[in-house]
């Protein structure tokens, strides 16, 4: 179910919103610390991530306001071995010179309830140059997740080291039962 206000609407992500969202993310690469990606991707490495989420049934969500794209965010499975297939990891993004309105937390907040539909239990959030995105890691906590490490100078982005801090939180009933497995009672 979308969320929506006067101004602000929620919905999955439409192939004619992707040109938006790989500008956006362009700009955190370019300029941020948040992704350690160094060249951004194109268009269509853009719209491959996107279909490679929706092909795993996880959620690809955009924020519009007056149609416009102003932020994203999805899920994609934590590691692709199989003991990880309960866990999956979050990425939010939002468009330069509109964080702090509250997109980010209606777009993780939906994020989280359409994730708890599926058979996932945990949820993690890789928080890329911890020491300057207090935004994020706020964000994160609000939303119930907890710290849980740090990776300290994991990366290199622009002629310095960076951390990488690492949150998580739980779906649904968490680690406190066992997953429903197909055809048992």
């Amino acid at each position: 179910m979308p969320i929506s206000s006067p101004q602000l609407t929620i919905d999955d992500a439409i192939v004619e919103d992707m040109v938006t969202i790989q500008q956006i993310y362009a700009h955190h690469v370019l300029y941020g610390q948040a992704s350690f990606e160094e060249t951004p991707p194109t268009l269509e490495e853009m719209q491959q991530r996107r279909a490679n989420v929706l092909a795993a049934g996880l959620p690809w969500l955009a924020a519009k306001i007056e149609g416009r794209v102003v932020g994203y965010c999805y899920a994609h499975p934590y590691r692709p071995r199989p003991a990880y297939r309960y866990t999956l990891e979050d990425s939010v993004y939002i468009a330069e010179g509109m964080q702090g309105n509250g997109i980010g937390k209606a777009l993780l907040s939906l994020l989280i309830a359409r994730c708890e539909q599926g058979p996932w239990r945990q949820m993690l959030a890789t928080v890329g140059n911890a020491a300057g995105n207090a935004g994020s890691l706020a964000l994160h906590r609000k939303l119930g997740f907890t710290s849980v490490g740090t990776l300290n100078a994991v990366g290199f982005k622009f002629g310095g080291w960076l951390d990488t801090h690492i949150m998580q939180r739980p779906l649904n009933e968490g680690s406190d039962a066992l997953p429903k497995i197909a055809g048992s009672a």
